[in-house]
C-alpha cells in the first residue's frame, strides 16, 4: 500500500510557495488516492491537474498500481485546514461545538486560536478545541 506521508511529502513540495494548500490525502487498501487542495481564489483545474501530474511522477506503477484523483474541495465539506478558515473569513458558516450545539453567523477575526462568529443576536468567540466541525453555508443570491 502506497503511504499516505508519501503523497503528503509530494503534494507539500509541488505546493510550497505556489499560494496553494494541501487539505486531505486520503489512500485506501486498495491504493485509491483522494488528494484535496486549494487556494485563497480557489483552484483551478489546471492546478489539480498539474499536482496530479507531479504526484505520478513521484510513484512508479511498476511497483505497485493506484488511482489518483485530485480536487479541490467542495464547499459543503467541512473544514479541515486553517487557511479555510482564513479563506472563508466573511462568509456565512455553521459551526457545530464538540456538545452537538449549532450556530449560524458571519466567520469574523481568525487568529491561530479560534475565531469569532458574528450572529444575528450576538458575537461568540470560539477556541478550536470546542469545534467539532465548522462548514460554509451556500447562500443563493
Amino acid at each position: 500500500m502506497i503511504e499516505k506521508q508519501k503523497i503528503q511529502g509530494l503534494v507539500n513540495e509541488f505546493v510550497r510557495g505556489t499560494g496553494l494548500f494541501l487539505v486531505s490525502v486520503k489512500v485506501s487498501n486498495a491504493n485509491r488516492i483522494t488528494v484535496l487542495a486549494d487556494k485563497n481564489e480557489g483552484i483551478t483545474i489546471d492546478e489539480c491537474a498539474a499536482i496530479h501530474r507531479h504526484i505520478e511522477n513521484g510513484l512508479d506503477r511498476d511497483k505497485e498500481d493506484f488511482e489518483l484523483q485530485v480536487s479541490s474541495p467542495g464547499l459543503d465539506m467541512p473544514f479541515v485546514v486553517m487557511e479555510q478558515y482564513y479563506n472563508n473569513e466573511g462568509r456565512k458558516i455553521e459551526v457545530t461545538d464538540n456538545e452537538g450545539s449549532k450556530f449560524i453567523g458571519n466567520l469574523k477575526n481568525v487568529t491561530a486560536g479560534g475565531f469569532e462568529l458574528e450572529t444575528k443576536l450576538k458575537l461568540l468567540s470560539f477556541n478550536f478545541e470546542q469545534i467539532k466541525s465548522t462548514r460554509v453555508i451556500l447562500t443563493i443570491k
